[in-house]
């Protein structure tokens, strides 16, 4: 809850936007006698993996009443170099003098960072410039550029928090966004975010930040937000509505936010005079830590319906290369593979976590038929085979490549064939056909409740087909119908293997996090990620199939869940959809 203080401070700041066109700096902008003064020192970075060949200039700013016993805070500014001049618009450093001295901050260094610069070989010749590729994609590239070369150089010479909850980062108005995703992506790493003049359009698809903030299951941020009437309205959109769609956003999804509204335009004027109370307000009870909100109450909202916000994922199994292509039988028992290690793994319901197999011939998607035998793709042996319960295995199909599988209550199975961009029809027969070709690189692949439809999801694209299944097992009507949300940059593709649930909506495993498409195709809700590692593939299990069990690089983790999945053994008609 905000303080008396802050919210007369508040009504203050609103009513003086209103009626004035100047936003002069406070007392808390300026020096004063016995207030001890930080250090700034400036560096350059010219050794960037992430961004190669780029050069720039930061600043670390070390508060004066810091000390290398005791880890400080942190908090990170994009645009660096404009928010720690003496005379400039924002004087960060002196803000932080003034309200470290007084406690209303905690003892926080700064860094301060410029976007970076690939220098023109000649005079005669033009460098390249960064910012808005680094500031305004919404990937994960300037988020590792932070976390893996910037900080920890920073780290080298000061103690610095590794507590996220210590740990802020801002910007204006591209460097704004960008603060919002490196806090939107590694909310581990960061959770406090200063946005002034943010710039939620469309320069690299920003625009889609409201649309995921509503639909994804809320993360444990803290956010501030600062914009004018007057700011940009330009080809890529308008930032007065971009701001106020991100913040009803955030209202809507329950975060812990705050706005303040102006009247000026794509400036710092407004920003650097309420930088001190922003600051106050981002820092206000920094001992406490910020958590997740349980959800907001708007209409439809999923991602709570889907989920209990009381259930968090559970470490289930860990110490292996690569985990993937889960299973599920009768008894609610979950498979496992881990491929590099050529080994299955069984856990049962109890928790305990086993080797099945050993040498699976490199087997990846799995899943337990009507008949309680555990089918395979077994794509280093270039096979299809079952196994029983006792581990005993029959070849189906042989001199195949594949990836993941999907078996039907009448022993039909489809496969994907990724490398050669086709699917696979196996009868009951042992006839193998394939029916449908020319996909990117066809991965997941699932059955709709009625098992009437085939889903076959296209890694390479933002796309899942939807075919309808004949009687002799043929694939016709074949369309990219459920779009994907993805970010850009490193996550550009990399949806992976997906479920069905018995209300007919479909789960999906994405570079984002599990991503839950409608029945008529819309991604309604964005789960996060139990882990840094991607989630690979995922599976409902446990005796009533309501456990979400995922696979993610060397773990497997699980959470409840309020859906109920389904499973090649049951038929089920899944309800009408609301459109």
């Amino acid at each position: 809850m905000t303080t008396t203080r802050f919210a007369l401070f508040a009504a203050a700041t609103l009513f003086f936007c209103a009626y004035a066109e100047d936003y002069p700096l406070g007392p808390d902008s300026e020096r004063h006698p016995g207030v001890p003064q930080g250090t700034v020192t400036k560096y350059s970075w010219k050794d960037s993996k992430i961004f190669p060949g780029t050069e720039r200039d930061y600043w670390v700013y070390v508060p004066a009443q810091y000390s290398k016993e005791k880890a400080a805070a942190l908090m990170v500014f994009q645009d660096g170099g404009g928010y720690i001049t003496d005379t400039g618009a924002w004087r960060a450093h002196i803000v932080f003098d003034n309200l470290i001295a007084r406690g209303e901050m905690p003892v926080t260094i700064g860094v301060f960072i410029n976007p970076g610069v690939m220098p023109a070989r000649s005079t005669q010749s033009l460098g390249r410039f960064n910012r808005s590729y680094e500031y305004d994609a919404i990937g994960d590239r300037y988020s590792q550029f932070l976390l893996t070369e910037i900080l920890p150089e920073v780290s080298k010479s000061y103690n610095i928090t590794t507590d996220p909850n210590l740990r802020g980062i801002g910007g204006s108005s591209s460097g704004a966004i960008c603060a919002f995703t490196v806090a939107w992506l590694h909310p581990e790493s960061f959770r406090r975010v200063l946005s002034t003049i943010g710039s939620y359009t469309n320069l690299r698809g920003g625009n889609i930040y409201p649309s995921w903030v509503r639909k994804t299951e809320p993360k444990p941020l803290r956010v501030f937000q600062q914009d004018g009437d007057h700011d940009l309205n330009i080809f890529v959109g308008n930032w007065w509505i971009g701001n106020q769609d991100l913040a009803s956003a955030l209202e809507y999804a329950g975060y812990d936010t705050t706005h303040v509204w102006g009247t000026e335009g794509h400036n710092s004027k407004h920003g650097g005079s309420i930088l001190p109370y922003a600051l106050r307000w981002l820092w206000r009870e920094s001992s406490k830590p910020i958590v997740a909100s349980k959800g907001g109450g708007g209409e439809r909202q999923f991602s709570t319906m889907f989920l209990d916000p009381a259930e968090r994922w559970q470490l289930v199994s860990e110490g292996h290369k690569f985990t993937e292509g889960p299973a599920v039988d009768k008894q609610g028992n979950v498979f496992f593979t881990d491929i590099p290690n050529n080994r299955i793994h069984r856990v049962t319901v109890d928790g305990a976590v086993s080797v099945f197999k050993e040498d699976s011939g490199g087997a990846n998607g799995l899943v337990v038929g009507a008949d309680g035998r555990l089918y395979a793709c077994q794509n280093g042996r270039k096979r299809i085979v079952a196994y029983t319960m006792d581990g005993r295995e029959t070849v189906l199909a042989e001199d195949v490549t594949s990836n993941d599988l999907a078996i039907s209550s009448k022993g039909d199975i489809y496969f994907t064939d990724p490398n050669n961009h086709r699917v696979w029809y196996l009868d009951s027969k042992g006839a193998k056909r394939i029916v449908a070709e020319n996909l990117g690189f066809p991965n997941g692949i699932a059955f709709s409740p009625d098992q009437t439809l085939l889903y076959v999801n296209d890694s390479t694209s933002k796309s899942i087909w939807s075919y309808q299944i004949q009687d002799d097992g043929s694939l016709t009507n074949g369309e990219p119908f459920y779009r994907l949300e993805l970010h850009d940059d490193f996550m550009r593709s990399g949806a992976d293997g997906m479920k069905v649930d018995a209300e007919g909506q479909l789960f999906v495993a994405t570079k984002l996090g599990i991503q839950i498409c409608d029945q008529p195709g819309r991604v309604v809700a964005i789960w996060n990620k139990p882990d840094r590692a991607d989630i690979s593939n995922l599976l409902f299990a446990g005796p009533a199939r309501d456990i979400l069990f995922v696979t993610a690089g060397d773990k497997v983790f699980k959470r409840k869940v309020r859906r109920q999945g389904t499973v090649p053994w049951e038929v089920v008609k899944p309800p009408q959809p609301r459109l």
